[in-house]
């Protein structure tokens, strides 16, 4: 195996950072055919944790995933912490019509108000709209706060908030809030650890459950998650890799028994800087296999 150490640099603040580092891993199958993995978890992860995404990466790198049973997947734009302007313009990029919000971590409630009208005007009453929390609410801060920005999603004349991604941290506040507001409940970082998307099945605490290959531990370890939960709707999504690690998800999307809600895949448009000659990126708003040119 090859072993390639590498460091990107990010457009915008994710998890208090501007660059994702890590390591891509690399093996050849026994046709000659190159496979790549990548293995970038977050600094302050501890060794379980970690674990998880060496797993994912060696999954990817031995060439291990299961076959497709789709060619493309819907995927949705992300609008980060920005003003109404660039919100505009994040929302719309490379063809997609549904848009991940963030709200919350340091932005005030007026500021996730006026973000979440502007993407409602530029995607139009056709469009989607979701917004991210990472766990940053208590139940009654959510219940305001997801009022107030469902009502900014319907600004424009669309339906309302598609759903709440994590806005609060535990699985019983989840339950809670899902049975005090209208809007739909995802769990993101609830169902990370082995075991846990079981319990917020048990709890009925989310209405749409988010998978993300590398810290679940791989494409083959996020399926036994979905074969757990029924027929709930998944989203996958990224965990801010460079392309190669994305290709993991794209990868999961691909594979999932049945369609999946538009996918959380199209990141690398927050990347300055990638492991490939060309970052991918959805067009049309979907996202289908394509070859990596890796030039770290």
């Amino acid at each position: 195996m090859e072993f390639r150490p590498f460091t990107v640099e990010l457009l915008t603040r994710f998890r208090a950072t501007t660059r994702r580092s890590g390591v891509l891993i690399s093996s050849a199958d026994a046709h000659g055919n190159r496979h790549w993995g990548e293995y970038s978890p977050f600094p302050d992860y501890d060794a379980e944790r970690a674990g998880r995404w060496w797993r994912a990466a060696m999954e990817a790198a031995r060439g291990e995933w299961p076959d497709p049973v789709r060619a493309s997947v819907a995927v949705n734009s992300i609008v980060p912490l920005v003003g109404p302007d660039q919100a505009r313009d994040y929302a719309t990029r490379n063809g997609c019509t549904t848009a991940k919000v963030k709200v919350g971590g340091g932005s005030d409630l007026a500021q996730d108000i006026a973000r979440v009208e502007a993407v409602a005007d530029a995607l139009g009453p056709a469009g989607a709209i979701r917004v991210d929390v990472n766990g940053g609410w208590d139940v009654d801060e959510a219940v305001r706060s997801l009022r107030a920005l469902d009502a900014a999603a319907r600004s424009a004349g669309g339906p309302g908030l598609q759903y709440a991604e994590q806005p609060v941290e535990s699985v019983g506040d989840l339950a809670l809030l899902r049975r005090r507001v209208d809007v739909p409940i995802a769990a993101d970082e609830s169902i990370r650890i082995p075991g846990t998307a079981d319990h917020v099945v048990r709890a009925d605490a989310a209405d749409v459950f988010i998978l993300k290959a590398q810290p679940l531990g791989g494409v083959r370890r996020a399926l036994e998650i979905v074969d757990s939960i029924g027929d709930r709707p998944v989203v996958v999504s990224s965990a801010m890799e460079s392309s190669v690690g994305l290709a993991a998800g794209v990868a999961l999307a691909r594979a999932l028994p049945r369609e999946p809600l538009a996918c959380g895949l199209g990141t690398g448009a927050l990347l300055a800087t990638d492991t490939v000659a060309r970052t991918w990126l959805p067009v049309g708003g979907v996202m289908a296999a394509g070859e990596l040119e890796v030039i770290v």
